[in-house]
């Protein structure tokens, strides 16, 4: 008597990650994406303007469900995330396990800078207006140049990180054609 997989609990596609994995990646992607081109934007604009404020608004409101997303994505990732067999090994498997720790890593300092920011510059810390973020740490004034400063670097950082990401990956489809562009694919 053979036995089949139950409907309720399908059985685990070994070529995908789970679908959480994959919505937290693509989540992370896009917020990426997007709190970068809304800090680039309001840069083009003068200070003080209504439109400026909007963005800037969005902007940590936005970072702030990054944070939620980041926080939530590592704790999937240690916890039930599926685990996939590296696509490579040798220098490929180096060089992506070195460059998936990096931008977890830029991350997290990015939303910990974020804080730090937003906090020393002595402003409302608000989440789409609902609910405004408390001051945990008091910060001079005088340091939020150089925290600002930091958060910019990362930022360019995380995008420049980003992109040799997305290259990578579509150089495994189109190249190497193993697979590992669609593993964070849905599998249907």
């Amino acid at each position: 008597m053979t036995s089949t997989p139950s409907a309720a609990a399908p059985a685990a596609d070994p070529a995908h990650y789970d679908r959480a994995t994959i919505v937290f990646h693509w989540l992370t992607a896009l917020l990426v994406v997007g709190l970068f081109a809304l800090a680039e934007t309001w840069s083009f604009l003068p200070r003080g303007t209504p439109t400026r404020r909007l963005l800037q608004s969005l902007h940590i409101s936005f970072g702030l469900a990054f944070a939620a997303v980041f926080v939530l994505r590592a704790v999937w990732r240690l916890s039930a995330g599926r685990r996939l067999p590296p696509a490579a090994g040798g220098w490929l498997r180096v060089a992506s396990t070195g460059m998936h720790g990096l931008l977890y890593a830029l991350m997290a300092v990015q939303i910990v800078l974020g804080f730090l920011f937003r906090w020393a510059q002595g402003e409302p810390f608000a989440f789409f207006g609902l609910f405004d973020v408390p001051t945990l740490i008091h910060i001079d004034r005088e340091r939020r140049h150089d925290i600002g400063g930091l958060h910019e670097t990362v930022a360019w950082a995380i995008i420049v990180l980003a992109l040799l990401h997305a290259l990578a990956g579509l150089f495994h489809h189109y190249f190497l054609r193993d697979g590992v562009l669609r593993r964070m694919l849905s599998s249907r």
